[in-house]
């Protein structure tokens, strides 16, 4: 089953939910960036939250990038997605692990430490919106909620998870994401809570079959649900020849001229699928006339 996520309505309407199946698009980062068990859950959560969080996103040309920085073995973490859940992301230290935590499950919250989450959405004004809050947990899901409630003042539950397998490979992974529509009352409010509270961990659901109506459903099982139509998920670069002369082209003159006579060229390498382009003496020394023009 390719990874996508289901859209719905529930209780009367005051509940907004997505739910993502992401098992193979974090498996596809897993093996781009060649990374650890630990590093894998934590970009893993990231890319499905933000995939979740694409769906918020109004135009066909906005983004959002969130930032993770933390003084954890992680060093920190970026994740950018298209109004499509097409996501991308990357770790600046995809090589360690950490043991297990009092729960046996993978310490996400050492991996990343103390910091803070920056989102920004580009929605095509003169600058994007960004908000920044401190990490409350470094678990990613808490993190995110926070956020929302923090910055946005928007109610919001968010449940990410990963499972990996004993040979390193990603079994399953997937999230969901409850926000409560304005009109929402207490009664909506302890629906919600109630949902939340009593659901199965996200990956053992998904890791017996069950697709994202499914959970859905079985979050409000005695619920009026609405569904909308789904959206495929999936891992992809915008990374290209042409992205990296204009990378290029942003060092300025002095820099440009030193890559082309001193080190006769340069290579370029894309953080989020490790492409890399190279470019000789002679068209670093174009490009430089396009700059000069």
């Amino acid at each position: 089953m390719a990874d996508y996520m289901a859209k719905a309505l529930a209780v009367s309407g005051k509940v907004r939910i997505y739910c993502a199946v992401t098992t193979d698009t974090v498996e596809n980062a897993r093996k781009i960036h060649n990374m650890n068990f630990t590093p894998a859950v934590a970009l893993g959560r990231l890319l499905t939250g933000i995939a979740l969080m694409s769906q918020t996103l109004k135009n066909e040309n906005d983004t959002i990038t969130i930032q993770v920085k933390g003084d954890g073995p992680i060093g920190g973490m970026v994740a950018v997605t298209d109004s499509k859940a097409r996501v991308r992301g990357y770790v600046h230290n995809p090589n360690f692990d950490l043991p297990l935590n009092e729960n046996g499950k993978f310490d996400i919250k050492a991996a990343v430490g103390s910091g803070y989450l920056n989102v920004i959405k580009d929605v095509g004004l003169k600058e994007p919106y960004s908000g920044r809050v401190n990490l409350v947990s470094g678990e990613i899901a808490e993190d995110l909620t926070y956020y929302y409630a923090y910055s946005e003042q928007t109610p919001t539950a968010m449940n990410l998870g990963v499972l990996i397998g004993t040979g390193g490979k990603v079994e399953a992974a997937g999230g969901y994401f409850l926000q409560l529509m304005p009109d929402a009352d207490e009664e909506v409010i302890s629906k919600v809570e109630k949902a939340i509270s009593s659901l199965e961990p996200i990956t053992t659901l998904i890791h017996q079959g069950r697709t994202p109506e499914d959970i859905i459903k079985m979050l409000f099982p005695n619920e009026d649900i609405e569904f909308f139509d789904n959206c495929p998920v999936e891992y992809k670069c915008t990374c290209s020849r042409e992205r990296m002369e204009r990378n290029l082209l942003s060092l300025g003159k002095e820099e440009l001229m030193e890559l082309a006579e001193k080190d006769n060229g340069a290579e370029l390498q894309c953080h989020f699928c490790n492409s890399k382009y190279n470019f000789t003496g002679s068209e670093l020394l174009s490009l430089l006339n396009i700059a000069e023009d």
